[in-house]
């Protein structure tokens, strides 16, 4: 390391005493989080006991304590466990997860025709792939890591909405150019239905416990980023919503169940002109108060993406409506839901013309700092989820949001911090001991 180019440009500007000790104490730090990644991880875990995560009003409860979400989102997981070449950085991610005291990831668990699908087509399955997703499930519990499962996307990657689609249409069915028939189209109703049965009722072939039934599942999301812009009033989707929480309540009462929401107000929300980021926010066919009200939905969701919806801002502005978006949404879940709100969804893109990595980290502050001030006074803002995190050789699944949270060590820090500020305010859990107790301990916050 003394001869590395940066070692040497060090050397340049002044001496290498005090940099070379600055990096061995970096170094000290990088191996007390990720010594066990690099050298071999404990691996007798697999007895390590889990519980279902319950709901109590505005907040979210584990064996009687008030749990709050430090998580991420690796969409990736079932998708790559295909390739057994390619399970290591399954378990790569999930233990690096747990190293920084992270306790859910957020992961799809469909892929609907296409390459490596699940659902070939509609009641065809793909065991393969299947067996994927029941090695990420066990992965996921050897490490106290908790999922929550998505069940279809609103958008095209991996199918989606739009596969389901075009199997009705080679079925002869009558259907209108919008891929929105998926809300309304009694076929296409049935086939989601049978996928989701089959979701829930699987039974895991490394851990013999089916899904509805392990505690390692966090939630059911019922689709990711649902909108319906062929009917503005919201009242397809909100009809597809009932539908759908309700059947999957019937077959799994013992799981939590989101929307999936990215959080705009709809046409009759009193908020739709002061809290979302512009008009055409409210035409989207989605409502965030509307569909998260329902009985069968457990708790809300809400993504942060300011630099998406605003083209003509500049990143302070864009981190001032952030702040008022997520305040916005916890005043909601404190007063009109009364259940948890979770941002499941935050980042920030690496291609906006002003882009600097140091935007990034106080974007990531604002979100967890939020979340912070919630879990200490006990409100409903419960947990974010990073969009994304990746390890080391993994480009075809990157997009300018994603990070390998080790290589940058300030948005480490930040993550790290964040655990154990969370774990001080409501305890560490069973399965976090290992990894914060020392850690947290030691670091001023």
């Amino acid at each position: 390391m003394v001869n590395s180019p940066m070692s040497r440009k060090l050397a340049r500007n002044g001496g290498l005493f005090y940099p070379v000790i600055g990096f061995s104490l970096f170094v000290t730090f990088l191996y007390l989080a990720f010594g066990d990644l690099w050298w071999g991880f404990n691996s007798n875990r697999e007895n390590i006991k889990l519980s279902f995560v319950e709901r109590n009003g505005t907040q979210f409860f584990v064996d009687g304590k008030a749990f709050y979400i430090n998580g991420w989102n690796s969409y990736w997981l079932m998708d790559h466990a295909v390739d057994y070449s390619n399970r290591p950085k399954i378990k790569g991610i999930l233990q690096a997860g747990a190293k920084m005291g992270l306790t859910v990831c957020r992961t799809w668990a469909f892929n609907d025709g296409g390459y490596n699908a699940l659902q070939i087509s509609p009641g065809r399955f793909d065991e393969r792939v299947f067996r994927a997703l029941d090695h990420v499930i066990a992965e996921a519990r050897k490490n106290g890591i908790r999922l929550m499962l998505s069940l279809v996307n609103n958008l095209h990657a991996f199918g989606g909405k739009t596969e389901y689609v075009k199997w009705a249409e080679k079925e002869g069915v009558a259907l209108s150019s919008s891929n929105d028939s998926f809300f309304y189209d009694p076929t296409i109703r049935r086939y989601f239905k049978n996928y989701v049965k089959t979701v829930l009722t699987r039974r895991n072939v490394y851990t013999g416990i089916e899904y509805r039934d392990d505690p390692t599942i966090f939630a059911w999301e019922l689709i990711n980023e649902p909108r319906c812009m062929t009917d503005p009033s919201g009242d397809t989707l909100q009809d597809w919503i009932e539908e759908m929480s309700t059947f999957v309540k019937s077959i799994d009462r013992k799981h939590l169940l989101t929307v999936g929401l990215e959080g705009f107000y709809g046409r009759r929300s009193p908020k739709r002109s002061t809290a979302n980021p512009e008009f055409w926010a409210a035409d989207l066919g989605s409502d965030f108060i509307r569909n998260s009200m329902l009985s069968t939905i457990d708790f809300a969701s809400v993504h942060v993406y300011p630099d998406h919806w605003f083209h003509d801002k500049h990143f302070e502005e864009k981190l001032k409506f952030a702040a008022k978006w997520m305040l916005s949404h916890i005043e909601d879940g404190d007063k009109e839901l009364r259940k948890p709100i979770i941002f499941t969804e935050f980042g920030l893109s690496n291609e906006n013309e002003d882009f600097e990595p140091a935007q990034r980290d106080r974007f990531y502050k604002m979100v967890l700092d939020f979340i912070y001030k919630s879990a200490k006074r006990n409100r409903s803002g419960a947990g974010s989820f990073f969009w994304q995190f990746l390890v080391e050789g993994m480009e075809l699944y990157n997009d300018d949001f994603g990070i390998i949270p080790w290589e940058r060590p300030s948005t480490y820090q930040l993550i790290t911090e964040q655990s154990c500020r969370l774990a001080r305010e409501h305890g560490v859990l069973p399965t976090q001991i290992e990894h914060l107790k020392d850690f947290c301990a030691s670091t001023r916050l």
